[in-house]
């Protein structure tokens, strides 16, 4: 097949009129309806009086280069899908060229690359990089393709993708499943967004994330453009509740695109419909937003809807700060409508989600005919795609940042100015060293914007300074708690809250919730450390401030809530993440808390889960050993050796653990029995390192042996976890499991007290002597009373344990 005409546009050919007729017409399959006409020439006005343009011709003649750029990302995306090489000329690909099992997320990619080339062209039309997220992680590729096109590249693939057939390897690369030696990728490309992606800050491979974190993340003066799709609106709950955050004194501008084309995987969205994406209009319009319609395949669309959006919030935010208006203020929400796969064979059907050709080009010659065929009027000469990148690439002229380096991509705050507060010596709660210190830190650090997430129940979380200080965010405050202007997002819902703060990477962070209900944040979580860990594999680390995840009202306080109340789980499924970017700790007292929170803040781009008890608990550590702990996640509570025999091993992870392991320690004193309690607070560090990263995180055999010695080889463990969880995390602590018990959680429970959860899962100081008789080949009775074996054997009276733990 003879390669295509091109329809030519040298930058000789824009004058007077012609850039405007010359943009009329379109390119291949984008065309401009009238609507979008109209709404281009007051976009023209708009730049020219704004000082951006010197004339609405340029305008036009940007516009049109800007509709090429758009056909060849279009075409390169295909050829990412289904070809393993390229042909610049536009010349028909043979059977050879295709890939022998091609792949791709082809529909809602195509869909993609309209909107991104229209920011990357309003970025250039107004000199202003502006921010961009995209939900719809699956759609990376239509980044990719630009970003490549345009040279917006991190180095690993500028070396290989603008390089002698650059474009081939980028097509050949794409779902290769290549592996380096060591098991990693070989490409540096991948199907979702990922730190190779310039400019990308989310994977957004859990759909519907990206919708309750873009309020949050940009700050005053700066803008970001969300890109939404239809799909995800029917994900988390809580992406309607933007107007009820966003307040122009402390957050930016949020452009959010929703990409409506209809449908997900293999059925289409309820917005695939007129009637649904009415309704859904009319939701937009209930809860505050502001929607705006528009032609979703047409670039230049995108570029009105997005400038139009960005002048209108602007204005609606000055006029709440002057007071004229009220919060909330109406928030624009695009909707591009498209068509799933527009551009391109099969589109609006279901297989446009993956592999839109009815075969693989490869051995099916029907399906190589139809790629031929539609990928024809997609294709641009290098000529003239080399004359719209020059056009739309003018960052040096313009003073500006590259879209790599957009402002939410390149978040470093400042390092913390730390308070310091006095140690404790009285019984008292551990989350009162968290209100105090975090007050304390948003004091010393003003030009940080803090966000604190809230389910619910904030004062009964013992947070009660913090909530003075620094009040739920609403619309209409109703008593002192309340502000128009809160750093507190309030909402029933896990996912919102925590997505606030994970959102605020420019500023200081604080979660708190009941430790069963923060399972339902994992999704968000492990996204965040999934990216932040795959960012210090490439050598990009993430530069934000710590984020405390605090799990309160936990398992083993919270009986009176039934068991729902009480689950393990969230602490667990952290530590199953890479230590190096989740930590776990446990502080038992007041000032193992204090002593570990300055960590916590200032460690860049790492999420602690805190599990700490709510309820009053006596101060077992000092200063120094609070520091020490801090430091090293572990310490030798006590021990008693004096008898010369081998001693016995105890470790207790968790605070009401640790206070029954103290227990059953002076039992085995008044006995002459030899023993070691070592409390671990952060069980992370102790684990075997699963790479080099983590090793980084992790003590060394050597601090391990100086706390477990190896001659002690019989041991007791109490966790605050299931028992299972923590001997296989901590395997290297127990090198004779024959020897060794482990006992937690073990999904007992209901409405009990703290000895009565303690009891119900064989977790009591009675239990505990109990398992030091078996690892010692002992009888019981040499700690235990009968009536006290009894009740641990389950024969007698529990009250006899439950009383004496009072």
């Amino acid at each position: 097949m003879p390669s295509p005409t091109p329809q030519g546009l040298s930058p000789a050919c824009f004058t007077g009129s012609a850039a405007w007729q010359r943009w009329q017409k379109g390119y291949g399959v984008i065309k401009h309806s009238t609507e979008t006409e109209i709404k281009v020439r007051a976009l023209a006005d708009k730049l020219v009086s704004a000082g951006h343009q010197p004339d609405a011709d340029t305008v036009y003649q940007k516009l049109a280069y800007l509709d090429r750029l758009t056909s060849a990302g279009l075409w390169l995306v295909v050829h990412m899908t289904y070809s393993n090489r390229v042909d610049i000329s536009g010349a028909a690909l043979s059977a050879q060229d295709f890939k022998a099992s091609p792949e791709g997320h082809t529909g809602g990619t195509l869909n993609m690359v309209p909107a991104y080339a229209a920011y990357l062209a309003l970025n250039n039309l107004t000199g202003q990089t502006r921010s961009w997220l995209m939900g719809q992680g699956h759609c990376a590729a239509a980044i990719d393709a630009l970003n490549v096109l345009t040279g917006n590249l991190h180095p690993e693939q500028r070396s290989r993708y603008l390089a002698a057939e650059g474009l081939s390897r980028l097509a050949s690369d794409f779902y290769s499943y290549r592996q380096k030696p060591d098991g990693s990728m070989a490409a540096p490309l991948g199907s979702h967004v990922n730190p190779y992606t310039a400019g990308g800050i989310m994977e957004g491979g859990y759909l519907g994330f990206a919708e309750l974190q873009y309020a949050h993340m940009p700050l005053p003066g700066e803008s970001l453009v969300a890109f939404l799709s239809d799909g995800a609106a029917e994900e988390q709950r809580g992406s309607d509740w933007v107007p009820r955050w966003w307040r122009a004194e402390d957050c930016g501008l949020v452009l959010p695109i929703m990409i409506a084309n209809g449908r997900r995987i293999e059925q289409r969205t309820e917005l695939g419909t007129r009637e649904g994406l009415e309704r859904f209009e009319e939701h937009l319009q209930i809860h505050g937003f502001e929607p705006m319609r528009f032609d979703g395949r047409d670039p230049a669309a995108f570029v009105c809807a997005l400038f139009d959006m960005e002048q209108a919030l602007s204005a609606k935010g000055d006029a709440a700060r002057r007071g004229d208006t009220g919060y909330p203020v109406r928030v624009p929400f695009g909707i591009a409508e498209t068509v799933k796969g527009y551009g391109f064979y099969g589109a609006g059907q279901n297989a446009a989600h993956n592999l839109p050709l009815p075969g693989n080009p490869r051995l099916d010659t029907r399906a190589r005919e139809l790629f031929n065929q539609y990928i024809q009027p997609l294709w641009v000469s290098p000529e003239e795609l080399e004359w719209a990148v020059a056009a739309l690439n003018e960052h040096q002229q313009q003073k500006r940042p590259t879209e790599r380096e957009h402002p939410l991509a390149m978040r470093n705050p400042q390092d913390l100015n730390i308070p310091t507060l006095p140690w404790s010596q009285h019984k008292v709660s551990p989350m009162a060293a968290v209100d105090d210190f975090f007050r304390a830190l948003v004091t010393a650090n003003p030009e940080l914007r803090p966000r604190v997430g809230n389910p619910d129940e904030l004062a009964s979380n013992r947070l009660t300074g913090v909530l003075k200080d620094l009040k739920h965010r609403v619309n209409d405050p109703e008593g002192d708690d309340e502000s128009i202007h809160g750093h507190i997002i309030t909402a029933l819902n896990e996912e919102a809250v925590v997505s606030a703060c994970l959102a605020n990477k420019a500023g200081l962070n604080l979660v708190a919730s009941y430790e069963a209900f923060c399972v339902k944040m994992l999704g968000a979580v492990r996204q965040e450390l999934i990216f932040a860990r795959h960012q210090k594999e490439v050598g990009r680390p993430a530069r934000w401030l710590g984020l405390p995840i605090i799990a309160t009202s936990h398992t083993w306080e919270n009986g009176k809530n039934e068991q729902s109340h009480q689950d393990t789980t969230f602490c667990e499924a952290m530590l199953g993440e890479m230590s190096d970017v989740s930590r776990v700790i446990f502080p038992a007292d007041y000032n193992s808390t204090l002593a570990v929170l300055p960590s916590v803040f200032q460690e860049r781009g790492r999420i602690s889960c805190m599990v700490i008890p709510k309820r009053d608990r006596p101060c077992v550590f000092n200063s120094g050993e609070a520091e020490t702990l801090s430091k090293h996640g572990a310490l030798v509570v006590d021990e008693d050796t004096s008898a010369g025999e081998e001693p016995l091993l105890l470790i207790a992870n968790g605070a009401y653990q640790l206070s029954e392991a103290i227990r059953a320690c002076e039992r085995l004193r008044e006995t002459g029995t030899p023993f070691r309690l070592v409390y671990v607070q952060e069980p992370g560090r102790f684990r075997q390192p699963r790479d080099p990263l983590e090793a980084a995180a992790s003590l060394t055999e050597f601090e391990r042996e100086r706390l477990f010695p190896h001659r002690m080889h019989r041991r007791v463990a109490l966790t605050h976890m299931r028992p299972e969880v923590f001997r296989g995390h901590l395997h290297t602590l127990f090198p004779q499991p024959g020897h060794s018990r482990v006992l937690g959680y073990i999904n007992r429970g209901g409405t009990l007290n703290e000895a009565g959860m303690l009891f119900a899962n064989h977790c009591s100081w009675a239990h505990t002597l109990a398992a030091c008789a078996n690892v010692m080949d002992k009888p019981p009775g040499e700690w235990l009373s009968s009536p006290e074996l009894a009740a641990v054997e389950g024969r007698g009276d529990a009250a006899l344990i439950t009383r004496s733990q009072a």
